[in-house]
């Protein structure tokens, strides 16, 4: 096995257990939206990149039930969850392997797998044309590719907030800082044509939460502040908030909940690509 890595990364969210918990909501409450128009029903061999806590292998394995994945991560506590969330569900036995890997210098052979997926990943690697490069050295011909990443510059939030729009932009910062990149969204089209891959489609999919769906919207607001608080020690430590701040943003967030005409958006990019 070629360039594993033994320790852990910076991560924006941490490898709680609180976050671990998180991933596997969010990766279910994203689901219907997110899977919406991914169609794996030619592939077999599946490799997920940054597969985590495996909350997306689930996903991937119930949705499509002739695949098997092999799901690599650099982080070994992620893959210690990922190995106990899946042995809870009967159809995931037997149809995965995990193993702990660097993206950029895959420990497969040339042209192992017929598919791939990464759901938001590229945002957390500092050389996402590298993992690009690597992933289609491991794809067949004819292989199909879904990346599923952010454009954290869409997030909308009305009451007007300054403290959480403080708070939202020091988190982009901070991401960026520590090599990732929370607006890649925008940008997969352009990194998958360089990196050689053809038939390059994108898609914007987003989530408008307003009075129609009053359940989803206290559902989104209650998960949303979860995720900006996994980064709030952090943003703290390095700086760029202080504690007031992340008070604010706190009760604004409590405001937003409480609003009857609260409105939420964001908006993420999914691209479809195939190799040659």
């Amino acid at each position: 096995m070629n360039s594993i890595v033994t320790g852990e990364f910076p991560y924006i969210h941490g490898f709680s257990s609180d976050e671990q918990s998180r991933l596997i909501r969010q990766a279910r409450m994203f689901e219907t939206t997110l899977f919406s128009r991914i169609d794996y029903s030619e592939a077999s061999r599946l490799l997920e990149v940054g597969c985590g806590v495996g909350a997306q292998t689930e996903i991937l394995l119930r949705r499509f039930p002739h695949l098997e994945v092999t799901g690599v991560d650099r982080s070994e506590a992620q893959l210690e969850a990922a190995e106990r969330n899946l042995a809870q569900s009967a159809w995931c036995t037997s149809r995965y392997t995990l193993q702990q890997a660097d993206a950029t210098d895959l420990p497969f052979p040339d042209r192992s797998f017929d598919a791939a997926y990464l759901c938001w990943v590229l945002e957390h690697m500092p050389s996402p044309a590298r993992v690009l490069s690597e992933l289609r050295r491991v794809l067949s011909p004819g292989a199909v590719v879904y990346i599923t990443e952010v454009l954290n510059t869409s997030f909308f939030l009305d009451p007007y907030s300054p403290h959480l729009l403080r708070y939202w932009m020091a988190f982009n910062d901070h991401q960026y800082d520590s090599g990732g990149d929370p607006f890649i969204g925008a940008k997969l089209g352009n990194l998958l044509l360089a990196g050689g891959y053809r038939d390059v489609q994108t898609e914007v999919k987003s989530f408008h939460l307003d009075n129609r769906q009053p359940g989803k919207r206290k559902q989104m607001m209650e998960f949303w502040e979860e995720l900006l608080l996994s980064a709030a020690d952090q943003l703290v430590a390095t700086g760029k908030v202080d504690t007031a701040t992340v008070e604010g943003m706190r009760s604004e967030l409590q405001a937003v909940r409480n609003d009857p005409n609260a409105v939420f958006f964001f908006a993420f990019v999914q691209a479809r690509a195939l190799v040659y």
